[in-house]
């Protein structure tokens, strides 16, 4: 028998808004910040390795924007996902430290976009300071994206139930909507 505490963390009051049952958006959106922060620290270490790193550094710059965009679209819906979970649970704690940790690095990010952009140096390959900004804060992404894990594939948050994954598993052939012969 299902836990009625953990059916209604896999189903939302708005799938318009947060992705529908057994497809969130959160985790589709999450993708972006990902990809651009990771771009950025390769540029950031590039950028100490070619001659001319003036393009490395404006790329880098403009991944971490376009990172810290995607985060707060990733929020939007995780925060809708936040309040699936009920309160109390332990699923629920480690929901509110993940989205802690990820407003923490998301401002982070923020900061290293207007400290690049407020660096009137000479162009050429990032600072030392910026380098280990973007380093420290993709580890902290690294562990909130650990707990983000936890929360779907350990308390099966926004997860479709076991009995509809289930329907994944009957061989193809014993479909009852299936025409045999």
């Amino acid at each position: 028998m299902a836990d009625p505490l953990a059916e209604r963390a896999k189903r939302l009051v708005s799938a318009a808004l947060a992705g529908p049952y057994g497809h969130p958006f959160h985790p589709i959106l999450i993708t972006v910040p990902i990809g651009a922060w990771v771009g950025s620290l390769v540029f950031d270490i590039a950028s100490h390795l070619v001659r001319d790193p003036a393009f490395l550094a404006q790329g880098a710059r403009w991944l971490i924007a376009l990172g810290v965009l995607g985060a707060l679209a990733a929020a939007a819906v995780g925060f809708l996902d936040l309040f699936a979970i009920p309160p109390g649970t332990r699923a629920f704690r480690v929901g509110l430290v993940h989205m802690t940790l990820n407003l923490l690095v998301t401002a982070a990010y923020a900061g290293n976009f207007l400290w690049r952009q407020a660096d009137s140096g000479p162009p050429g390959s990032v600072g030392g300071g910026m380098l280990a900004l973007n380093a420290v804060s993709l580890v902290g992404l690294g562990v909130s994206g650990y707990l983000g894990g936890k929360l779907a594939y350990r308390y099966g948050v926004r997860v479709a139930a076991e009995t509809t994954q289930a329907e994944g598993f009957v061989p193809a052939h014993s479909r009852p909507d299936r025409p045999t012969g």
